[in-house]
Formats: C-alpha cells, structure tokens, sequence
C-alpha cells in the first residue's frame, strides 16, 4: 500500500491528453483523493508534445512529485520526453499502434504495450483510445470500471445512453486487456484507502472568476491571452445569470479603459491579462491612479519577454508590476500562493480597490493560473464587500451653482469622497492632468505637492490593514535558512523544507503574499532571524530577490535560487540548491 502516486499521459496537442487527465482526475476526488496537476502544453491549437501529470496522495499536497510512477503514452516522443522521470519500478502503458521503443539508458520499468488505438478503432472510433488507456491505468491501481460511469454520463449523456456505454466499454477493454498482462492489480501500486470528502477541484483561474463573482463584480472586459483566458471563459457563462455581461474586447487597452469606466460608474469590473498585456495597460492604470478610480487587474505570469513562452511558467513581471506606470502613483499588488488565496485574494482586491481608490492587480503564475488542485469548498461567510467611502444612493449637500464638489479633497487617510456620475450636488471634474480638490486642471506647486502625498499616503492604510501579507512557517529563532517565495512555489519549497528539516538544517519559510506596497516589518523581522536567506524565482534577474534586499537590506546574506527554463521547481530540485548554499556559506549565486 502507497500513500501517494505520480501518473501522467502524454502525446500529441489534439488526441485528447487534457480530457484524459481530467477524467482520471475526476475518479480519483470523488474517492477522496487530493490531487495537484501540472499541465504541460505548446502554444499551439493543434500538434506539439503534450502531457499532464497528476499527483495523488490520501494527505493535501501543492506541488508535482519528483518522479514518475505511470507513464500512459500515446506516441514515441511522451516516451522519449517523459520516461526519465519514471522512478525504478515504474511503469509505461504505451500504444501498440507506434511500435513502442524503450530510450537507451532508461533505468529497470515495466513496459506495457497495449493496442490502445485497436480497441478504440474495434469500439467505432479512435478517439475512445484515451478511454481505454484509462481502464489501464485503472487495472494496475485497482480502481472498478464502474467507479467512472457517473463521470461518463455527465459528458456524455446529452449524447445519448449509447455513447455512455461505448465509453464505459472502452475503459472496460483496457482494464481487462491489462489485467491479463499483470495478472491483475499490482500491489506495489496500491493506494492506501482515501476518506470520502466534499472538496472541489479547480484550477486558479477559477477560482479568480469565483472570487469576482462573490465579490460583486458584474462586468468583465477583456482580451484573450494565456493563461489568462480561463478568467474570462468562466465568467462568461456565469455573469449573464447574474445580470452581467463579458465584452472581448479588440485589445488590452480597451479593455482596461472599459474596466476603468465601469468601476467610474459605480459598477466592480475587472479585467485579466498576462505580460504583454499588462505592458499595454499601463498607461490606464496611470490614470486610475491619478483619478484615484478603482481597478482590479489579474496578471497571470509567463515565459517572456515579448511572446516569449505563453504556455511556460515565469515569475518575471514583478518589477513591471511595481515599476510600470511613468510616474508616482499608489497601487497594490496581491501575489496568492494557492487556490483557495486565488478566490480569497480576489475579493479582498476589489475591497481594496473600492476603500483606496486605487489600481490593484492580483498576480498569479501559469502554474498557479492553470495547475489543477484540490481544495476544500471555499467559506462564503467569510466574504464580505466593503465600498469605502462611496457615497452612491446618499443625499449630498446642497452646493451653490458653481461650487463643484471636493472628489479629491485632500485627507488624513489620502482617501477622499467618491460619488458616480449624475448624483445630485456632486458634479465635478475628472481629468488625467494634475488637479486640485474640484478636479480643475491646476499646476500650482502647493497642490500638486497635497495632490501627490494625498494619493501614496492610501499606502500607509493598506499596509497596515493588510491580513496575512507574509504567509510564514518559522518555528526557529535561530534557522540556519529562510527559504522565500512566491505565488505556486509554496508547495515545492514546502516539500524540500520537510527534507532539509530531516537532515537538521534548520528552516523556516516565509512566502510573500503582499508585494507591494512591502511587508517591511514582518519580512525584516523574519530575516533577522536566519543565518542565511535563499529566495526561490522563475526569472533570470532575481526580480523578487532584489525587493527583498531594496526594502530589508542584509544584501550579505541574501541568495537567489533561479529557474527560467519554462519548467516549474521539483522539490528534490529545492532541496538540493538550498543544501548546498547553507553548506557553503560563500557561495554566491545558484542559477538554472
């Protein structure tokens, strides 16, 4: 009996690889199992190698496994790509219609050739070959045939009961045709018994459109981009039931003014991109930031620069985020590391946005963004809308005829009164030049002084109200490590601190969730307490380490652990570099 295992399936972009992994995946939440799945894709719409590996444990779990224990492989290159991964013992399942070839120095695995396409083919067509392959699988974990007939019927019925039982058939024939092979199921591959749950299974970008939704957000407009599209998919089957609407817009700078304009209006809007799309905001977001209008913005980080790898994982927006604008104006940047932050994290956005009246982007990672996980069914009643100081539905004070109302009268909090347009006695003008408290054009030295220090004092706030801006496990007073990161690296870092941790390096852990403005405080805090401290990246220059070092300091002890090749961290990977920084303590810099 096993507590976890790695099962992944490969092949070309079109043959059906997402849907196989997704009904696998499927079986194995509703028998309780947690799962965490990393797709990997080419940025094509059809042909390139793909494949998608699934984890599952009986224990929660946020990252891919080391190695492999189930290859599937429905063409030579899933073999040639992926077996190295397999760990001794392993198995392939490979389709017998390629004449399947093990690579030279591959390490002891079973191998398994099954007519995968022939059956399909015997069955009517096919496409049912990925059906098969999971009755396969299915024969060596031990999980019944019947265990996908509720699964099979939820994607098939509309098509008739015919289809369901050709289906069903198809995983029958796998099963079987492989029991004979092994003799039945192999015990090695046994998972221990999973207690029966309630708990969804999405990925990030879901639950960022769930997020928005609870948070009141009615209005989305948007480009599509990977990996951000799944942000929009979502939303436009659910808004139009709530009375809103989904626009694709001709580009991302429509679609940023379109959100600026309806969160003017007094509608929660937001938009989504990745990378080059937020390179082509940034001179809105200027603006939301001088006309100080609430917007939120979802960032799902890439492979760049330019187009770069759209369908790879990067950490490299960071300092664009920060640093973008021309200019000084307040903005937040919320970085979740988990699904359930996703959904969290996006309606604390949109609060944030509306009691600061303010830009705030809400910045994933492609594994983040697109990676399926487990997670327990998220808590409503911990949601709640906060607007500010929006004064839409209130009865202002009678003004004179040309008196114009204070919308950027200058206060303690640097937050002023906001109203919408129309509402009674509070005409005023909105224009993207430097202005005075009326919003008349004004380049008076004294104003724009008030006007500037009025607008980045909003940052005090959000700082100081901010909950949980440093995710942290730091159990020692005197760690021999502080390991740093951000967004989807949580679960890997996790993984190798366990490691490291028992071989007695002591390591405490501290993952950022508020980037800007910084946690000072409680990363400054976290440092002091660490001989040593390694912050783990997807991007060349160490963007998040040099804003470690910009706002704590102790530049001496600070090290960079970098990945930039398009691929998420292992956990062996983690454990390793940070062993060998702690080891010696010169060593400068580890870069992959």
């Amino acid at each position: 009996m096993i507590s976890q295992l790695s099962w992944k399936v490969g092949g070309q972009q079109g043959e059906g690889i997402e849907s196989t992994g997704e009904i696998f995946s499927m079986a194995m939440n509703r028998m309780g199992y947690h799962l965490y799945s990393y797709r990997h894709f080419s940025s094509r719409i059809k042909g390139g190698h793909t494949n998608n590996k699934i984890r599952v444990s009986t224990t929660p779990m946020r990252a891919i496994s080391d190695d492999l224990d189930i290859l599937v492989a429905f063409d030579q290159e899933t073999i040639d790509f992926n077996a190295h991964e397999l760990r001794e013992g392993g198995i392939i399942i490979a389709d017998a219609k390629f004449n399947p070839k093990l690579p030279d120095g591959l390490k002891e695995v079973r191998f398994l050739t099954v007519p995968l396409t022939e059956i399909a083919d015997e069955l009517g067509t096919s496409l049912m070959k990925n059906m098969v392959s999971i009755g396969a699988s299915s024969a060596i974990l031990g999980i019944p045939v019947e265990s996908y007939r509720v699964i099979v019927e939820d994607m098939f019925l509309r098509k008739g009961e015919k289809v369901v039982e050709k289906n069903m058939d198809a995983i029958r024939r796998g099963f079987e045709y492989v029991s004979e092979l092994t003799g039945g199921q192999l015990p090695e591959f046994q998972l221990d018994k999973a207690d029966p749950q309630k708990q969804l299974f999405l990925i990030g970008n879901d639950a960022i459109a769930l997020g928005a939704v609870a948070a009141g957000c009615r209005f989305m407009p948007a480009y599509p981009i990977t990996p951000a599209s799944e942000v929009m998919e979502y939303l436009i089957k659910k808004l139009p039931k709530l009375g809103g609407t989904v626009i694709q817009t001709e580009d991302e700078i429509a679609a940023i003014t379109m959100a600026i304009g309806a969160n003017f209006a007094g509608a929660r809007s937001l938009t989504a991109s990745a990378g080059p799309g937020l390179s082509l905001m940034m001179e809105a977001i200027g603006l939301a930031g001088i006309t100080e209008t609430p917007v939120v913005i979802v960032d799902t980080q890439r492979g760049g620069p330019s187009t770069g790898m759209p369908t790879k994982i990067e950490q490299s927006d960071v300092n664009a985020m920060i640093y973008g604008t021309h200019g000084d104006i307040p903005k937040v940047v919320i970085a979740p590391s988990t699904v359930e932050e996703c959904f969290y994290d996006t309606v604390e956005a949109f609060n944030l946005a509306e009691e600061y009246q303010l830009p705030v982007i809400v910045v994933t990672d492609l594994t983040l963004s697109l990676g399926k996980q487990t997670v327990v069914p998220f808590d409503y009643n911990q949601v709640e809308i906060r607007r500010g100081k929006l004064l839409a539905g209130q009865e202002l004070p009678e003004k004179e005829q040309n008196d114009l109302f204070k919308r950027y009268e200058v206060t303690e909090d640097g937050v002023s009164p906001r109203v919408i347009p129309g509402q009674k006695y509070g005409l005023h003008h909105v224009t993207g030049v430097e202005h005075d408290q009326t919003g008349r054009p004004s380049e008076n030295a004294a104003n724009r002084k008030a006007q500037m220090e009025k607008r980045m004092r909003k940052l005090d706030g959000v700082l100081k109200n901010f909950k949980n801006a440093v995710t942290a496990d730091a159990p020692h007073a005197d760690a021999d490590v502080l390991v740093v990161g951000i967004n989807s690296t949580i679960g890997t870092i996790q993984e190798a601190k366990v490691r490291l941790e028992q071989e007695g390096v002591k390591v405490n852990h501290a993952q950022i969730r508020l980037l800007h403005p910084f946690p000072t405080e409680e990363m400054a805090a976290l440092v002091a307490k660490a001989k040593k401290v390694v912050v783990v990246e997807h991007n060349i220059q160490g963007q998040v380490t040099n804003l470690l070092k910009q706002h704590v300091g102790n530049a001496e002890k600070i090290e960079s652990v970098l990945k930039y090749d398009g691929n998420p961290f292992l956990p062996k990977e983690i454990y390793a570099e940070v062993k060998e920084l702690v080891k010696h303590g010169d060593y400068e810099r580890v870069s992959k």
